[in-house]
């Protein structure tokens, strides 16, 4: 197999499927302060998160699209729901996850991936993990491996804080790199 260097080169059929949308809650598209802040209360995200999540969106406001890479041009944030929350809660056993996101996680090829992996994987579908998963002798050598939500609201919270609003600084690269 050869290395694919270019944009062009990617064969982008893999990625250019749709599948019925059975979500059980979709965010107004667009991304405003307000959705900004509904999206804090939907995710019960302590006040410093909130303050984060308005502070990025301000720096994406203010900042230029990147100039680099493929063209977008046609995006319109206005037009994109940013925030989906699939119809199931996350699993620990591929098994548990449902089939019709399993076909889209296998058609990706996400779950041979996975085997190959070294400690693990998480597996977004729309805006939330649907599967996670930490190796047993990862999880014994000490090394935490979680989803933000889980991070904010567990046992790590206090630690979450201190790298969010401390050690973490707000990219200043491009547009889209506060999103992330």
């Amino acid at each position: 197999m050869t290395e694919k260097s270019q944009v062009a080169d990617i064969d982008r059929s893999i990625y250019d499927i749709r599948d019925a949308e059975h979500d059980a809650y979709r965010m107004e598209a667009g991304l405003t302060p307000a959705i900004v802040e509904k999206l804090s209360k939907e995710k019960n995200d302590p006040a410093w998160m909130e303050q984060f999540r308005l502070e990025s969106l301000q720096i994406y406001n203010n900042m230029r699209v990147p100039d680099w890479g493929p063209s977008l041009d046609g995006l319109d944030i206005d037009h994109i729901a940013t925030y989906v929350r699939p119809n199931t809660k996350m699993q620990n056993n591929w098994e548990n996850v449902p089939q019709d996101i399993k076909d889209t996680f296998e058609r990706l090829g996400i779950p041979q991936a996975e085997r190959k992996s070294l400690a693990g994987v998480g597996a977004q579908y729309d805006s939330e993990l649907v599967y996670h998963n930490v190796r047993a002798e990862v999880a014994a050598q000490g090394v935490v491996y979680t989803d933000m939500e889980s991070a904010l609201h567990g046992e790590y919270a206090d630690m979450q804080a201190i790298v969010c609003c401390g050690q973490m600084t707000l990219g200043r690269a491009n547009e889209l790199h506060p999103l992330h």
